[in-house]
């Protein structure tokens, strides 16, 4: 039977849209559910990436059940960057039919085609803070919640597709011994002495509050020059504050200042990938009391997000940021860190984890394709 394609209008399409994912892989136990109520949210108008992109959403039926979903998005403000006109194919899934992948990706073609894009590319999100990249090595590990899984036969339907590499990032499981502990606390001292540097500790989210906006700002100015990002705004800033900001162990996030001022931040979280899973994406009845659970006894922390502004960037802060995230994982009694992506491209980061005790177990991939 042909399959037909529905574009999300209604609150309906948009819970169908969500659901298919939990549908797809509920018996996958490498899988981390989102929270629905905030995926759901993502797709209407109250997601404030609509005051720089264009999206659409669709859904893909046969035989009358939904057999997979796609996501169109025009990052406007990454266009103008680059001057390029690129359309982002986002939250695609999909069962191994190549009829259906097929008439997903032509029909986000289509609409790309009408606003006069180039390129497509992804999988990408809004913004580099949502899903980006399709999961083409590590199957058989548990992702943080702010990486991506996918099943292996998405790569073939993509590459079958006339789809080809543009970037991947890779990911890495490190266990911190004591070499690297004591390599990076003896670095982390001569940095700060030589550069007048302090690091800022934080026992509640009261005391971390009045940084939020500053993190962001440094983390505009520090990623500005690299592939797929594009500013924050003040209204994107308050989303992911409140998506993760609200969660976090402050325990964990470390900022250096130089002067009275922030220069540089290091986010780690307690990994709730875990708890997610037992919450199925709801947080209520039981779901909060996983993730609560799981922030105040971690067993592994995922390095979420780091920035360092640009005339920092060689001084060693990131060092300083590490050892002070690993001074206090040592006190929690925690040797296990999850990196989140890391471009390939980026050797001094990749040649600094090779120090530890380590696993590269996990690659993302975003491909692209001339349209």
């Amino acid at each position: 039977m042909a399959i037909t394609i529905k574009e999300v209008k209604t609150k309906l399409d948009r819970k169908q849209f969500v659901n298919f994912q939990f549908d797809l892989y509920k018996s996958n136990k490498y899988w981390v559910p989102p929270l629905k109520n905030a995926e759901i949210k993502s797709l209407t108008k109250d997601n404030p990436a609509n005051d720089f992109c264009d999206s659409r959403f669709f859904l893909a039926y046969k035989d009358g059940k939904c057999v997979g979903r796609i996501g169109a998005i025009i990052n406007r403000n990454y266009n103008d960057k680059i001057n390029q006109r690129f359309g982002r194919i986002n939250r695609i899934e999909f069962i191994d039919d190549y009829e259906v992948s097929e008439k997903l990706i032509a029909t986000a073609i289509a609409w790309f085609k009408e606003q006069q894009m180039e390129y497509v590319h992804g999988p990408l999100g809004y913004t580099n803070l949502d899903t980006q990249g399709l999961l083409i090595e590590g199957f058989d590990y548990l992702p943080s919640i702010a990486s991506v899984y996918h099943l292996p036969y998405y790569k073939e339907h993509f590459e079958k597709l006339g789809f080809e590499k543009e970037n991947d990032w890779i990911e890495f499981r490190l266990t911190i011994t004591e070499a690297p502990l004591t390599k990076a606390r003896r670095g982390a001292e001569m940095i700060k002495k030589r550069y007048g540097v302090e690091v800022l500790n934080f026992s509640s989210i009261s005391e971390l509050k009045p940084y939020t906006k500053k993190i962001f700002e440094i983390l505009n100015e520090a990623f500005q020059f690299l592939p797929y990002v594009s500013p924050f705004n003040e209204k994107t800033i308050q989303l992911y504050a409140d998506k993760y900001f609200k969660i976090l162990n402050p325990r964990y996030i470390k900022i250096a200042v130089k002067d009275g001022q922030p220069i540089g931040f290091f986010v780690g979280m307690p990994s709730l990938s875990k708890a997610m899973q037992k919450a199925n994406g709801h947080l209520f009845p039981l779901g909060i009391f996983h993730i609560l659970k799981a922030l105040k006894k971690p067993e592994v922390v995922d390095m979420l997000l780091t920035g360092v502004l640009q005339d920092y960037q060689n001084a060693g802060i990131a060092v300083v940021l590490i050892s002070a995230l690993q001074e206090e994982m040592m006190k929690a009694g925690i040797t296990q860190l999850e990196t989140t992506g890391i471009f390939e491209t980026n050797q001094n980061v990749i040649t600094n984890w090779k120090n530890y005790e380590h696993i590269q177990h996990k690659r993302r991939r975003c491909y692209v394709k001339k349209i």
